[in-house]
């Protein structure tokens, strides 16, 4: 395989929400700690987080929601990150997860991307005038030795991944939660398939484990098998 093994790993609700609304101002690491019946068991999402893969895909939109724009800069991780992002970071940003990451790799369609006035040693852009996730992929592996990769970035860019037959596996924390409203964000959102020609590009799943977690919460393993 010519690019990293990759997985899924998302926190959602028992409807498939990744957000608690439909605005930036909404999230789901903000707004379950203070509700009672979601706080207790939050913990064990951010545990398992901790033995996830040491390569870790978001999207600048993400990063700048949760502050990576405006926080003072964090120590040193062993986590390389990768981002794809086109305007959502700026120079305060890039520089946050430079002195994060053991390696940062940006990937952009932006020429005019703040990142390119950044100078760091652990700094990769991998520029592309169209986007592909495949090529990109296949660049983390090849030019920085990526082998494993978990995927936690929003449901339009995981539609990509799913569409485009780039994930391998999926690790959800379902927690004891309804959100609705069709305009919040999805594990997966992106574009709605049209046809029984399309069905193909639906990702189907062979379960490895389920494991009921404290207070209420849930953890689905998957295969992607097709």
């Amino acid at each position: 395989m010519n690019r990293p093994i990759t997985t899924l790993f998302m926190l959602m609700s028992v409807d498939g929400k990744i957000s608690t609304g439909a605005t930036d101002e909404m999230d789901v690491d903000q707004d379950f700690p203070r509700i009672n019946g979601l706080k207790e068991g939050l913990h064990q999402y951010y545990d398992i987080e901790q033995t996830t893969d040491l390569w870790s895909f978001n999207t600048g939109r993400v990063q700048a929601k949760m502050g990576a724009n405006t926080k003072e800069m964090p120590a040193k991780t062993p986590v390389s990150f990768v981002l794809l992002d086109d305007h959502h970071l700026n120079e305060h940003g890039v520089r946050y997860f430079c002195a994060r990451s053991r390696q940062f790799v940006l990937i952009t369609t932006n020429p005019d991307h703040p990142a390119f006035s950044v100078s760091e040693d652990n700094l990769h852009i991998v520029f592309q005038e169209t986007l592909s996730l495949a090529d990109a992929l296949s660049a983390l592996k090849e030019d920085f030795g990526c082998d494993r990769l978990t995927v936690q970035s929003g449901g339009t860019v995981n539609c990509l991944f799913l569409r485009e037959k780039l994930f391998d596996f999926v690790d959800i924390v379902v927690a004891p939660a309804l959100i609705g409203g069709k305009d919040t964000s999805t594990l997966i959102d992106g574009r709605s398939l049209r046809s029984a020609d399309e069905l193909s590009q639906l990702g189907v799943l062979r379960l490895i484990e389920a494991s009921r977690l404290q207070g209420s919460y849930v953890r689905l393993r998957y295969q992607v098998t097709g």
